[in-house]
């Protein structure tokens, strides 16, 4: 199975799948309805639905069910006459809270209306021009310029709004996410407005320990049976290999990660005309108190991840790890650059994947130190924890037979070719800890450990510093075949090696301010501890 680096469901489903099934229901019966309490967009007719459920527990160890939909144009409402839902959080009898957005349509309403009727007006301008054919397109002009400044502008606004609580107690703006996890660009339209950050920023501010999230997209098609008979079983093997292999499911990210409604007529043909926006306010057609005519839900739905292209900006950051890959026994992540694999010594030092992760997890963590391997501070990538003593007992052992399969990326700061440095091969080096620098390694021919690394030159390129500065910088391949301290930062810098440190590199080499050390665990490859299959989860390096 190869799982790719798209967002993995952070938390178990089927408690949460199950909490989505009762909220279908209660649609279909009128118990609940989505009210319109925005006005519709022009230039987005037809926005998509996803709806999202997160069962937490609260301090006394009640379970409570949050439930939201995507977007913040509709939500959620209660229809009192039809009774019987109670929304209070702390209520052991209540069937959901319902979720609000984190920004309300009001305030993002105040925060375009300087710029919106500007926008219109540019957006309507270009459009005629486009129809009659004085242009193919919209057309590189100074209003064509002008409407791209004012929409800019106007997101920023929007985005200055949100603000979300993460599990560390900390809130963070959306801006500082951005500059930690998206390089400092503004995020696509919609960021925040997904379920899973909805639901994860209401429990962390109402002080509640998620344990099962799921989002649906409202159409017919399924991923995954969902029905209440099944609900609680795991996706067979193959299901999740495609899922993992395809986390689009043949649609775009966009779509995915708010759905796509589609309604079925009683002749089974899909009638998307009612969800048409500025037809029904609030949306009584879509949501009925009587009982509609066609099967607006079924039993079987799809379940989707988080959306790479807006929730996985957020979630790394309220949830303080990005999971790659989750089940009962393992969890695969993607390490950040800077942070701990396990606690150092001091107070200051406690903060790392394995605090981050007993956090998250609580209970269903068994062991004290479960990360099976460590990637120093500065490198980023594939980092693999056990739940369970078996899991980690035997993902041990694979380390120890040398039956895990690593790979490494770094940009190396100068050009290896020139160096007479061959295409590919491997290279075994001896080194040892200086006990009068710690934590430098040293050449140590007599006393070295043996550090046995395969090499590849991906390619020479430009590097682009962050002080503006551009020099040539070589792309390399690194598969280590044995796991020493410090060893492809080694093969990299030391004379005995290639004589060129990793950029970035605060020991060996040389930071800048503002860089990183550009190496990356780009893949693992190992058998599963439980079911025997051969995994390799993989994850895209940064730089």
């Amino acid at each position: 199975m190869i799982r790719r680096a798209a967002l993995f469901p952070p938390f178990p489903e089927e408690k949460a799948a199950k909490v989505l099934e009762k909220l279908m229901q209660a649609l279909t019966e009128g118990r609940i309805s989505l009210e319109q309490v925005a006005r519709p967009s022009e230039e987005r007719k037809n926005p998509p639905i996803m709806l999202g459920a997160l069962v937490c527990t609260d301090k006394n160890g009640n379970e409570v069910n949050l439930v939201t939909n995507s977007g913040n144009a509709r939500k959620l409402k209660i229809e009192a006459h039809k009774g019987a839902i109670r929304v209070h959080p702390r209520s052991s009898a209540s069937d959901f809270t319902l979720v609000p957005s984190i920004v309300s349509p009001e305030e993002i309403e105040s925060a375009l209306a300087e710029n919106d009727e500007k926008i219109h007006e540019l957006t309507r301008k270009l459009k005629n021009e486009a129809h009659k054919g004085a242009i193919r397109g919209y057309p590189r002009s100074s209003a064509s310029n002008e409407l791209k400044q004012l929409c800019a502008a106007s997101l920023e606004k929007v985005h200055a709004l949100y603000q979300f609580h993460c599990i560390d107690g900390k809130v963070h703006s959306l801006k500082e996410i951005c500059a930690a996890y998206n390089r400092g660009k503004l995020p696509p339209t919609g960021t925040g407005d997904c379920c899973a950050p909805k639901l994860l920023d209401y429990a962390f501010s109402h002080d509640l320990h998620p344990i099962s999230l799921a989002e649906m997209v409202l159409e017919k098609q399924s991923v995954r049976d969902c029905s209440p008979e099944v609900a609680g079983r795991k996706a067979d093997g193959n299901e999740r290999e495609r899922r993992a292999e395809s986390p689009t499911d043949a649609r775009s990210e966009s779509e995915v990660a708010t759905g796509t409604p589609k309604q079925k007529t009683e002749n089974g043909k899909m009638n998307d005309e009612n969800f048409e926006a500025g037809k029904t306010s609030p949306l009584k057609n879509d949501f009925s108190h009587e009982k509609p005519n066609y099967s607006l839900f079924t039993n079987h739905y799809s379940l989707t991840s988080p959306c790479t292209e807006r929730c996985g900006i957020l979630l790394p950051a309220m949830l303080g790890l990005r999971i790659l890959y989750r089940d009962e026994a393992i969890c695969v992540v993607n390490k950040e650059s800077g942070v701990l694999s396990v606690p150092g010594r001091g107070e200051d030092k406690q903060d790392c994947v394995e605090s981050r992760f007993r956090r998250l997890f609580g209970e269903k963590v068994e062991i004290a130190q479960p990360a099976v391997h460590r990637l120093d501070m500065e490198t980023s990538g594939v980092l693999i924890l056990a739940f369970t003593k078996e899991a980690h007992r035997e993902l041990n052992r694979q380390f120890e037979a040398k039956s895990v399969e690593k790979e490494y990326v770094a940009l190396l700061d100068g050009v290896l070719p020139k160096k007479g440095i061959a295409p590919h091969g491997k290279m075994e080096l001896f080194f040892r800890l200086d006990v009068e620098n710690r934590p430098h390694q040293i050449w140590d021919a007599e006393n070295g450990k043996s550090a046995v690394t395969e090499w590849h030159i991906l390619g020479v390129e430009r590097y682009h510093a962050p002080d503006g500065t551009v020099r040539p910088a070589t792309r390399v391949l690194f598969l280590p075949h044995t796991g020493r301290t410090h060893q492809l930062r080694l093969a990299s810098a030391d004379g005995h090696g290639f004589g060129t440190p990793i950029i970035g590199d605060t020991l060996y080499g040389k930071c800048e301010k503002g860089e990183r050390l550009c190496l990356h665990a780009t893949k693992v490859t190992f058998t599963h501890p439980v079911t025997g299959e051969r995994m390799t989860v993989e994850s895209e390096c940064e730089f």
